[in-house]
């Protein structure tokens, strides 16, 4: 449902507000150790907007909510990449059917695998492995190497979103990818457990420190709908996401049910084409209307 002028001036007040905050907190800091620098984008590679997908810790589906928005998006007509920052864990491929695929590379570039329905471009890990079971034994250089490679040493072409789907918990890894992209917001990926409000307090403020606003925050394993009587059954225990949400001060961007249907979609290779329709409108609106912000700040049609 498109956003009224109203609700749209207080998501860009809201957006502001964060970004400024984390300014302040930077300020604060004295960065005795500043980490990486910016990663430089490859020659050719216009990425117009870099979004987070987070988590406090793992197992919460973030790469489900990762590989979901990027489809609904490109769904919109919009160009969109995955960049798979779970380097060891990675299964952005599997989900989008390029299990045994491999990137290639020209002119001491890597292309990116393109997805066959929605032309969706991703770098992985799994991509460049001999083997998509072969484990990821790296140290912190190594990683950030790659990191540095995924982005600056990718032909990307034209996109309008690439989503990084990050490592879980706030790693060393985490932090070279808020100090070295250039994120412009992030999504949280919570579940409904009490032990969520913490880890999810932990991802809110990383970001903070990091000057990257939170775009909202999406419970996943929220609920479960009975096949026989559609009563919503909720084995966690009621839903967490209002209380965290309003205890953090961010918006809800959705909630997502367990059902055996997501992981057939996921095994099988096809969340492009069986995702069902509508599931995270509120968190692509959102993102939408952070990029058209960006744009209006930076000039952009």
């Amino acid at each position: 449902m498109p956003l009224s002028p109203e609700e749209e001036e207080a998501i860009r007040r809201e957006f502001e507000a964060s970004r400024n905050a984390g300014h302040e907190q930077k300020k604060l800091d004295p960065a005795n150790d500043p980490g990486p620098q910016m990663f430089e984008q490859a020659p050719g590679s216009h990425v117009r907007h870099v979004i987070g997908v987070v988590s406090g810790k793992g197992g919460v589906g973030k790469s489900l909510v990762c590989g979901m928005i990027a489809t609904e998006l490109a769904r919109t007509g919009a160009k969109v990449g995955i960049l798979d920052a779970d380097l060891t864990g990675p299964s952005i491929p599997k989900m989008f059917g390029l299990s045994g695929m491999h990137a290639t590379a020209y002119e001491n570039l890597l292309v990116p695998v393109e997805t066959v329905v929605r032309n969706i471009k991703i770098m992985s890990a799994n991509l460049v492995l001999e083997s998509e079971t072969d484990p990821v034994l790296w140290r912190g250089p190594v990683v950030a190497g790659a990191l540095q490679q995924f982005w600056g040493q990718c032909d990307w072409g034209e996109l309008d979103y690439l989503l990084i789907d990050m490592p879980p918990g706030t790693s060393d890894v985490a932090l070279t990818v808020f100090q070295s992209l250039p994120i412009e917001g992030v999504v949280i990926v919570s579940t409904p457990q009490d032990l969520v409000q913490m880890v999810v307090g932990k991802a809110v403020k990383m970001a903070a420190m990091m000057g990257v606003p939170v775009l909202g925050l999406i419970e996943n394993m929220s609920y479960i709908s009975c096949p026989d009587c559609g009563k919503v059954i909720e084995p966690f225990g009621p839903s967490k996401l209002a209380e965290t949400a309003e205890l953090y001060g961010i918006d809800v961007l959705g909630r997502l049910p367990i059902t055996p249907a997501f992981a057939e979609m996921c095994d099988r290779g096809a969340i492009e084409i069986e995702l069902p329709e509508g599931l995270l409108e509120d968190a692509v609106t959102k993102i939408e209307t952070i990029a058209a912000f960006y744009d209006d700040m930076n000039g952009k049609e």
